[in-house]
């Protein structure tokens, strides 16, 4: 009987092993493989895992007194454990985790170092095996920064080989045209827009999706650049102090575009005045005939300018009115087909676009683009055509039209101080029933209730109705809404997007109804 119940919970553990594993694995791929942000992940979500400490100490009881009574008990914690882990498997749908070759990689190191380790315990005392695996699989929710850690030499060198090569193929491709664009909100957009004004003219490669970290770039080159690429338009991302400048590294850009500097990923950046010089890393990196576009809107970037001044001299600024040089907006009119506006070029050339897409931040990004595309000679009546053929970029700003008078304005990516206090806005000149969905902003370090407190005061003034998502998270933002005045019966919590939404869809109302998504976290979240 002994054996027999000893072998149920051998491999019942074996199955919690694996499921402990996988998602602790995902969670360090959604914090990057770094292991300070997954250290600092685990210590704003120990929660999540509290049940790995009674795995841990039934373990500890293991290795001590293994008998049929503790052996019983063992297999109702891991069956527990396991449905649990089931559960949030489940519920982690926005991102799988994606078996990359490094998480492969990581997770066979797991699995040997475990195995190493549960041989040394079985040696000393073979009953003790299984207490040995259940302590291993509750200390997962640390044991991966270890095996990441061991792991490191050899990722250093594969990353070598794969940045080396890339670079050999770049290099390749005879007078490409390197243009990278960062910014803490808006790259993604630009680079779409760009692409689509550009690829009438040119052959052009760009970064796929959200692609911007230097692995990302080395595998779009490596993959997808072709000997007949004229323009590769490569998108920066940066956490750390140091990311842009690593990407420029290795693609050598000619030109550059800022799209935004903002109080983005401050948990990692911990202050403005690193997030200002991280972005202006791409300055740095372009050549004395390189052009650096920047957006003259943002307060950031025009101080930072100002400090740094005579060191950017190439620049060429866009801005949404009609103030100051560069490439400027006027005439700007919204209607449910999308948005009019007038652009002036700096030599005071004057055409009208109509794009389908409606926002602040989104127009200021296709006047960058067409600040670009002019640049390199296009004129501006040749990019009218694919002003209009702009897409909406998917969960940013986008006009989804449900039927029965609904219309959803999906703006759920990674939103932002600036985006959000401009999407409810946005949200405000339609004419109907105006209704926000929001779990709130994160990843904005000590400053995050007070930049969620104001996105509250903002929302007040622009919403009929506004529905947070995550009570303990979007305290800040009803303590803004309400201490603005607004009607604490047409603010209110939810646990889940699915039931916000619900609630919205069934508020009896004549007019047609808008509702703006702000934002949608990740998983880790």
């Amino acid at each position: 009987m002994f054996k027999v119940l000893y072998i149920i919970l051998t491999l019942i553990s074996l199955v919690t092993y694996f499921y402990v594993l996988r998602y602790n694995m995902h969670m360090f791929q959604l914090n990057g493989y770094k292991n300070g942000e997954h250290f600092n992940w685990i210590k704003k979500n120990s929660g999540k895992e509290r049940l790995l400490i009674l795995e841990g100490l039934y373990g500890i009881l293991l290795l001590f007194l293994c008998n049929i009574v503790t052996l019983i008990i063992g297999i109702l914690i891991q069956l527990i454990v396991i449905k649990y882990y089931l559960y949030l498997k489940r519920s982690n749908t926005k991102k799988k985790l994606v078996y990359t070759k490094r998480v492969q990689r990581m997770i066979i190191s797991d699995v040997i170092i475990s195995l190493l380790i549960l041989c040394v315990i079985g040696f000393i005392n073979p009953s003790s095996i299984i207490g040995g695996l259940f302590i291993l699989t509750a200390l997962h929710v640390v044991y991966l920064i270890f095996i990441n850690t061991v792991n490191k030499p050899v990722e250093a060198a594969v990353n070598r080989y794969f940045i080396n090569d890339a670079r050999k193929k770049l290099n390749s491709v005879k007078d490409i045209l390197v243009i990278g664009i960062t910014g803490s909100y808006g790259k993604t957009s630009v680079k779409y827009y760009l692409h689509t004004l550009l690829r009438e003219h040119f052959n052009v490669l760009i970064t796929p999706e959200s692609y911007n970290t230097p692995m990302g770039v080395v595998r779009t080159i490596r993959e997808h650049l072709k000997p007949t690429d004229q323009i590769f338009i490569c998108e920066m991302g940066a956490r750390h102090v140091g990311d842009i400048k690593e990407i420029c590294d290795i693609v050598n850009p000619k030109h550059g575009v800022i799209t935004s500097v903002g109080p983005q990923h401050l948990e990692t950046f911990f202050n403005m005045d690193n997030i200002k010089k991280t972005k202006f890393e791409l300055a740095d990196a372009l050549p004395d005939d390189g052009i650096l576009f920047v957006n003259g809107d943002n307060e950031y970037i025009n101080e930072y300018v100002t400090e740094t001044l005579g060191k950017y001299n190439n620049m060429v600024f866009y801005r949404n009115n009609s103030r100051g040089e560069g490439y400027t907006v006027k005439n700007v009119t919204l209607s449910s087909k999308g948005t009019e506006f007038k652009v002036i070029s700096p030599e005071k050339e004057e055409e009208t676009f109509n794009t389908r897409l409606v926002g602040e931040h989104n127009i200021i990004n296709i006047v960058g683009a067409i600040a670009v595309a002019n640049t390199l000679g296009v004129k501006l009546k040749d990019l009218k055509v694919g002003v209009r053929r702009i897409q909406p970029v998917e969960h940013r700003m986008q006009l989804l039209e449900k039927g029965g008078g609904v219309t959803i304005i999906d703006d759920a990516y990674n939103s932002n101080p600036v985006g959000s206090k401009a999407a409810v806005e946005t949200l405000n000149m339609f004419e109907g029933l105006k209704i926000l969905v929001t779990p709130g902003m994160v990843e904005l370090g000590d400053k995050e209730d007070e930049y969620n407190y104001k996105f509250g005061t903002y929302a007040a003034e622009n919403c009929d109705y506004i529905l947070l998502v995550g009570k303990k998270h979007t305290e800040p933002i009803y303590n803004g809404v309400v201490e603005s005045g607004f009607d604490k019966d047409k603010v209110k919590s939810y646990d889940t997007l699915e039931e916000a939404l619900s609630f919205a869809y069934s508020i009896n109302s004549d007019m047609h109804k808008y509702i703006l998504l702000e934002n949608d976290l990740p998983d880790n979240y």
